[in-house]
């Protein structure tokens, strides 16, 4: 496999022009368009995803290792497909609707600011996770692991204490109602 390490990629169009299958070490991709593309099997070692498009983007097979995304649109990104191997990322400011974490391994990982709404967290391992000033709205919560994840400044989300494990995650007063609504009561 191809081996490229520390370049910077500005403005390219990955739409028609496929990214060449390679493996990406400390490389930078900023203002990039993935939309749709095909990126199975490609592999991305610490590297930085500025401003990208990336929605409905293939990375069945594709690894991330330490990989930082900052405002880039990850619609509906099926990230489950990834390899699991030392998959490690990290999003600041990303619209990320509709994205699917299925059954994965996400330890500590950092959301900050994101849109996660409609987002599906089944299954998923999120100990230690932090959530800050992120929507999930709709986002499906189901037989995840929450233990010492930080949920405190996450709004709109709704997640059922039966089931899913939550032992030790932070909370805030205002965001409490969060893992009662099922219950349907009048919070004030």
């Amino acid at each position: 496999m191809l081996f490229v390490e520390e370049k910077e990629f500005l403005k390219k169009d990955y739409t028609d022009n496929l990214l060449p299958k390679a493996e990406y070490d400390n490389c930078s991709f900023t203002n990039c368009n993935f939309e749709n593309a095909n990126l199975s099997g490609i592999v991305f070692s610490q590297c930085t995803f500025t401003n990208c498009n990336m929605g409905n983007a293939n990375v069945s097979g594709s690894a991330f290792k330490e990989c930082e995304f900052k405002e880039c649109k990850l619609l509906g990104v099926q990230f489950q497909g990834c390899d699991p191997f030392l998959f490690s990322v990290q999003f600041t400011h990303c619209p990320m609707g509709l994205s699917s974490f299925y059954n994965m391994k996400l330890k500590g990982t950092k959301f900050i600011h994101c849109n996660l709404a409609e987002a599906d967290f089944s299954e998923t391992d999120l100990t230690g996770a932090c959530f800050t000033e992120c929507n999930l709205e709709n986002a499906v919560f189901d037989r995840t692991i929450l233990e010492k994840a930080d949920l405190r400044t996450a709004y709109n989300f709704a997640i059922c204490p039966e089931s899913n494990k939550i032992k030790k995650a932070r909370f805030s007063r205002e965001n409490i109602h969060g893992l009662l609504h099922k219950y349907k009561i009048d919070i004030e």
